[in-house]
């Protein structure tokens, strides 16, 4: 049954994800959209993003049995990195949540919460946002700051990490979110009516002239790499095929009954050949999380992950591909015969595919890399890996590039950082400067 499942998402065929983002053209060409992040303001389209609100009597308490996070101590105004486990403590669903009020809160993953809320068990429900009805962009960078200042007519320096409230631009209510932004940048997520949409783009990109703005085109989201977050379905492959868990199994038929329904055809791809699905699951601790895990209170999957987060095998880093290993698989194109498979640039686009390769210490496996991505502003081929926990930084280590029963390359790597750039979102707001220095 496993490896049936196995062969069957390796041969599934990659599926691009829908929605406003993905479709997008190259603005200002991909090296300057990457470079906009570090060193200006990059403003990207993240409506794509499929939102509802849980509340009722019971949904404080709904979430607290089905997430790693704590509810003890969050603010209405807060927003949270959510995370759900199976009973074995790997990650499920993931997403964006915000307190919007004592037993409601704004919601952004897999309907994982929404499937828990619609077996009846909780006085709460779930109601998902209508599609295309929220506008969300995502305004990151260094001088990002001092645009959303002047679109707005507001200081925002006392708007705190992760936290978020209404501002207007334009005279239109637009919900401000400081922190959550995928670039690691100081940043902030605009939420809007999508009435408004083309108006708001237009207001931020011509105010983001004089500031360096660039809007982001499809080839250019993956900051995620850069900046470590770990994307299902392109990083890791969430576990909503354990069909060795009765709830899960639940949720995969819920799930391919709804709208999302083709976020449970993932392809998998890689050198790793794993003989149970499980395999290419990844716990919250392996995915960097472990702070995000509160143990103040019961929740599914706390048993297994006490006893990781004690003892963990495994942690989340950065691999610097070798530069002469990657033109290698670039210069297979020019030779006879079979090629390596081939390393996108910037990225392998939006395709809803699991790359999972071998990573191997003296012949022996040591860890899984993911999909590798290329950085203009570092020079770099990086990818994100779960490998042995005490493999130190500045290890040099291998990764198998290519499927089964293709040609394959060994490419030589460096053990980096995760994050392999500075995280600068918690960068104090009150602690800039009160007007732009460029001006």
């Amino acid at each position: 049954m496993e490896m049936n499942l196995i062969q069957m998402m390796r041969n599934t065929k990659a599926f691009q994800f829908p929605g406003v983002f993905f479709s997008l053209p190259e603005y200002d060409g991909w090296q300057a959209e990457q470079m906009s992040w570090h060193e200006t303001i990059c403003i990207g389209d993240w409506s794509f993003a499929p939102w509802g609100v849980l509340e009722g009597p019971e949904a404080t308490k709904l979430l607290q049995d089905y997430s790693i996070n704590s509810f003890a101590n969050a603010p209405i105004g807060q927003v949270k990195h959510l995370v759900g486990c199976t009973e074995s403590g790997k990650t499920v669903a993931e997403g964006i949540l915000m307190r919007a009020g004592e037993q409601r809160y704004l919601i952004s993953t897999l309907p994982w919460w929404q499937y828990i809320a619609s077996l009846g068990k909780y006085d709460a429900t779930y109601t998902p946002e209508v599609p295309g009805s929220t506008t969300l962009y995502q305004v990151c960078g260094p001088n990002s700051l001092y645009l959303v200042e002047e679109v707005s007519g507001q200081s925002l320096r006392d708007l705190r990490f992760m936290r978020y409230r209404d501002i207007a631009i334009n005279g239109h209510e637009v919900l401000c979110t400081n922190g959550l932004t995928m670039s690691g940048e100081i940043g902030f997520e605009l939420h809007f009516s999508s009435e408004y949409k083309d108006e708001i783009m237009g207001v931020l990109l011509e105010a983001g002239a004089k500031y360096g703005a660039c809007r982001l085109g499809s080839r250019t989201s993956m900051q995620h790499i850069e900046a470590a977050f770990p994307t299902m379905g392109f990083q890791y492959l969430p576990a909503i095929v354990d069909f060795s868990d009765e709830l899960v199994r639940g949720f995969g038929e819920y799930i391919t009954q709804s709208v999302l329904a083709n976020e449970a055809q993932m392809k998998l791809a890689g050198s790793f050949e794993a003989t149970d699905i499980s395999e290419h699951f990844f716990s919250p601790v392996e995915l960097g999380w472990a702070n995000h895990i509160k143990f103040d209170h019961d929740f599914r999957g706390r048993a297994a992950l006490e006893t990781e987060a004690a003892s963990p095998h495994r942690k989340l880093v950065t691999l610097e591909f070798d530069k002469d290993d990657v033109v290698d698989v670039y210069a297979s194109l020019f030779d006879e015969g079979e090629t390596y498979g081939f390393i996108d640039v910037p990225i392998r686009g939006f395709f809803m595919t699991v790359q999972n390769d071998k990573v191997l210490v003296d012949g022996k496996l040591a860890g899984i890399s993911t999909t590798p991505f290329y950085s203009y502003y570092f020079r770099r081929t990086i990818a994100l890996a779960v490998v042995d926990v005490n493999l130190e930084l500045g290890s040099r280590v291998e990764v198998v590039w290519g499927d089964p029963g293709t040609r394959q390359k060994t490419i030589r790597a460096t053990v980096k950082p995760a994050p392999y750039k500075p995280d600068k979102r918690r960068t104090p707001l009150d602690s800039l400067p009160l007007t732009f220095p460029g001006i």
